[in-house]
């Protein structure tokens, strides 16, 4: 039995384990493992994916993970990488989105036959009486421990936090607890920044049972300008489609810097190393094969075989003008009577959600970063008509990345 600790250090999923030596030991037979997903969106982001990769290749080399949907603690909201509190969610409003979240993770998981298991936290957290439980596991917590978690440190110099912010790794500890003693489960893993969460929960197993667990966390994927991706970073890629499109989350891999393209595929494919080794050596313009690969792979994953071809076909054919009516591009209809009359270049691109305001839009004029039609924009105050429609519709880019179509209705 391959030891998954060599698949996932090669691989680039592992930052920090909490007792290597002793982990590689139980992982010489099948253990079962968790990680924990807060239900505070309808759908995962890539945030989410890298953990759910790693539980993947848990499963495929014999393990049993755990999916844990935070039905429980999204009630009370992660302060870990914030600023300011979440905002709070209706019990209604997680119920749909952990419903989201199930289909999502039947991409990724088997869950047949008890292969791996899909459980929410609301079972046990929802029940628990405040007292029993602050005198059976708050006594636990010295709270000059928890107060030196980075996550605490940093909300408490942005101006504070509240109990029951505070409470979070008391509920997040205890999930660790009952799973331990429920399904025998010996490993939490998750990003880095769960770091501080995930060594309570294991130092509670240790105090409350005597048993040992172990914590793995992975490195965080960051935008390009180097900060956490994330709902609350506001830069998230969905994997719904209705969030984010087959097409747009194609380009997202399709675009990533010639430099990520190794480790991309390392993590967010099932590709053999050789294989992603092979693609991200390629030399020159050759890596933009190892972006199609990646960004196909990816895709496939999340979308299915027929979202990722229709994505690569429509990529390849976004500058033929005889195909653009058929690409798969994301699409924003205008009035034609507008068209008709005429509308500012500016406003076009900010309906079409390329630009955030007319401001912005004038800006990346000036540094010919938008076009249509293939065309560089020069003028601000271009009138955009029918008359520019190609082959029935128009087609908007922000640089290389960005694209939208535009069809009269």
């Amino acid at each position: 039995m391959t030891n998954v600790l060599d698949v996932l250090q090669e691989r680039g999923f592992v930052q920090q384990l909490s007792d290597e030596s002793a982990l590689r030991k139980r992982l010489d037979r099948p253990i079962t493992l968790y990680n924990g997903i807060d239900a505070t969106a309808d759908s995962l982001h890539l945030g989410h994916l890298v953990s759910v990769m790693a539980l993947a290749w848990y499963q495929r080399l014999g393990h049993r993970p755990i999916a844990l949907l935070g039905g429980g603690t999204t009630m009370v909201g992660d302060p870990s990488g914030r600023q300011s509190s979440r905002p709070m969610l209706s019990p209604e409003e997680i119920a749909r989105n952990v419903a989201a979240i199930r289909q999502q993770l039947a991409r990724f998981l088997d869950f047949e036959e008890g292969r791996a298991l899909l459980i929410n936290n609301a079972d046990w957290l929802l029940p628990l009486h405040f007292v029993d439980f602050m005198r059976d596991i708050g006594s636990r917590f010295p709270i000059n421990e928890v107060l030196r978690l980075e996550a605490y440190q940093t909300r408490l110099a942005a101006g504070g936090m509240t109990f029951l912010e505070l409470s979070y790794v008391l509920m997040q500890s205890y999930d660790f607890l009952r799973l331990f003693q429920d399904h025998d489960c010996v490993l939490q893993i998750g990003g880095s920044d769960q770091w501080g969460n995930s060594i309570m929960g294991a130092d509670l197993i240790r105090r409350v049972t005597g048993g040992e667990a172990f914590v793995e966390t992975s490195p965080l994927i960051s935008a390009a300008e180097g900060e956490k991706m994330g709902k609350s970073a506001g830069n998230a890629v969905w994997l719904s489609a209705e969030r984010t499109s087959p097409y747009e989350y194609f380009q997202y891999w399709r675009n990533v810097d010639d430099r990520s393209v190794g480790r991309m595929l390392a993590i967010f494919t099932f590709l053999p190393m050789d294989e992603v080794r092979r693609l991200a050596a390629l030399p020159g313009e050759n890596i933009n094969h190892a972006k199609e690969v990646l960004a196909f792979e990816a895709t496939r994953l999340v979308h299915g075989e027929a979202e990722a071809e229709k994505a690569l076909e429509a990529a390849r054919a976004l500058f033929a003008p005889s195909a653009r009516t058929e690409a798969d591009v994301p699409t924003t209809e205008i009035e034609r009577s507008r068209l008709l009359a005429g509308i500012p270049v500016t406003e076009l691109f900010k309906e079409a959600a390329l630009v955030k305001s007319a401001n912005e839009a004038r800006s990346l004029i000036a540094q010919r970063g938008l076009s249509v039609n293939g065309e560089p924009v020069s003028d601000a105050r271009q009138l955009i008509t029918l008359d520019a429609l190609d082959a029935g519709s128009l087609l908007l880019a922000r640089g290389r990345k960005q694209h939208r179509r535009i069809v009269p209705r």
